[in-house]
């Protein structure tokens, strides 16, 4: 078979870090090849060379026997080359036949019309489903991914990448999504998918080629492997997969929600008559379809997000009063003595600065607790230090700065901060989303060691294996609305995907 794209002895380095040692690869047309590693193993690197965002140090890429330079974006897509990232690029106020034809040479008027003739057509022969002529800002995340495979279709892509594609997708979403892929492999495309859901790699892909620490470990046919070697060949080490629940040891209310509401910038409700406890020692599961509420949740209880109606209060551990939070700034949360920790889903946005190293980034939490001008960097060095052995953190040293990390890096980063602070209440918006396995576990353990240390930990998530495993009840969430609560241990998936999907609330 002649290959689409050939990498041949592909290295890439960074400073003194080895992204990528002389991968060697074939990207065959009509297959779908799933690309495995931890987080930092070069997975995305190398996809970025074959995109032009990166270019290799040494080695080279060919295209039908011929070397190609791919020095830019622009290059790859000339040369039939499409990426898909886990963060889209499209504006919001574009319609998306707008987004598609955006940036294309012609006339400076666009024929709107052509433009969705086209969009419909590509669009009938693969299976998506798509409306040309929404606003990005309408659509759902799904809605958005469509946009993008299409907007490189559109552009004459026979190879496409694809950077955790089922990321933020609901298990109805992604089997969709599953039969789509197969339709455009067995039209001739080359695909490259990375993920870190060993489940979705097994039922999709052909080939899996496994990296290590930037090394290409072993290229192998999907229907020759297992789960589990595939777990081995990353990591180096037999590792479990099973997520180990502890018995919940509840240590008295610690959160309660009662009639909440919130409503966004157009007036609608984005929480509506939201009422649920949490108790320490327990891990409160939270399942939806991404965009159902699940971010105002988290902001309106940390003070992020204005209430409109209802209350929030918040039990201190060994007192009988409660703290009335509702309205509350994160300030005023703080000077109440209120140990609350938040890990937002947007890392960089929210969570960390991107340009401050380790260091710099666990003094934001810790900056107030100073009684002098002078800010004290000793204490978060040590525990920055702490943090890279405890955790297994991949970094030249504390002082790098984090928008150099890896994702799962700067996940741990974020999570062991937090957590640092001894929080009697922990939220967590989807921890692990592009981790791999084994730096997955690693949160999965932590929010453990919270509860068992009496927190109170919710847990947003997307994997609904994960929730049914690690969560003790499961808070299922649509259009702002609860639908019910359930004990973890006594329901399943099936359950959880109807209520996510049905109109009338069932609390």
């Amino acid at each position: 078979m002649e290959p689409a794209l050939r990498l041949v002895n592909i290295s890439k380095s960074f400073g003194d870090v080895a992204a990528n040692s002389n991968i060697s690869l074939d990207i065959n047309r009509g297959e779908i090849l799933a690309v495995l590693g931890e987080n930092g193993s070069g997975k995305t690197t190398l996809m970025n060379m074959v995109s032009g965002i990166y270019y290799p140090d040494s080695g080279h890429i060919e295209m039908a026997g011929n070397v190609v330079a791919i020095r830019s974006p622009r290059d790859a897509i000339d040369l039939g080359i499409g990426m898909i990232h886990q963060h889209y690029k499209l504006i919001e106020v574009f319609t998306a036949a707008e987004n598609i034809a955006l940036g294309l040479p012609g006339k400076l008027k666009l024929d709107r019309a052509a433009i969705v003739k086209q969009v419909i057509e590509i669009a009938e022969k693969y299976g998506f489903s798509i409306d040309p002529h929404k606003r990005i800002y309408e659509m759902s995340i799904s809605e958005k991914q469509t946009v993008e495979i299409i907007k490189a279709l559109y552009r004459g892509s026979s190879i496409l990448t694809l950077d955790e594609p089922t990321a933020v997708l609901t298990p109805q979403e992604s089997q969709r999504f599953f039969n789509i892929l197969r339709n455009m492999r067995n039209d001739g495309k080359a695909i490259v998918m990375i993920s870190h859901k060993l489940n979705e790699v097994m039922e999709l892909s052909d080939k899996v080629a496994v990296l290590r620490k930037g090394m290409l470990v072993d290229l192998i046919q999907t229907k020759d492997t297992t789960a589990q070697k595939l777990t081995q060949m990353m990591v180096g080490r037999t590792i479990s997969l099973n997520i180990n629940r502890m018995e919940a040891k509840l240590q008295g209310l610690r959160l309660k929600l009662d009639a909440v509401s919130c409503i966004d910038e157009n007036n609608t409700f984005v929480l509506d008559n939201l009422s649920f406890s949490i108790f320490g020692g327990e891990i409160l599961g939270v399942a939806g379809i991404s965009g159902n509420g699940q971010r105002e949740l988290c902001e309106v209880i940390t003070g992020l997000y204005p209430l409109k109606t209802g209350t929030i209060e918040y039990f201190p551990p060994d007192v009988s009063y409660a703290v009335n939070l509702s309205g509350k700034t994160p300030l005023q949360i703080r000077r109440l003595g209120i140990a609350m920790a938040f890990v937002p889903e947007d890392r960089l946005g929210m969570g960390l600065l991107a340009q401050m190293d380790m260091v710099g980034n666990l003094m934001l939490k810790r900056y107030k607790n100073g009684r002098s001008i002078f800010a004290d960097r000793r204490s978060p060095r040590y525990m920055a230090e702490n943090m890279i052995d405890e955790l297994e953190l991949v970094t030249p040293n504390v002082y790098t700065p984090v928008r150099q990390l890896s994702g799962g890096n700067i996940q741990k980063v974020l999570v062991g901060r937090e957590i640092s602070s001894n929080p009697t209440v922990l939220i967590a918006a989807y921890p692990t989303r592009g981790l791999d396995i084994n730096s997955s576990h690693t949160i999965y353990r932590l929010l453990n060691e919270q509860k068992d240390h009496g927190t109170a930990v919710i847990f947003i998530g997307e994997d609904l294996d994960v929730l049914l495993e690690l969560c003790d009840r499961i808070l299922v969430l649509s259009d702002g609305k609860a639908k019910g609560i359930l004990d973890a241990r006594n329901t399943t998936k099936e359950e959880l995907g109807l209520l996510m999907t049905q109109e009338s609330s069932t609390v």
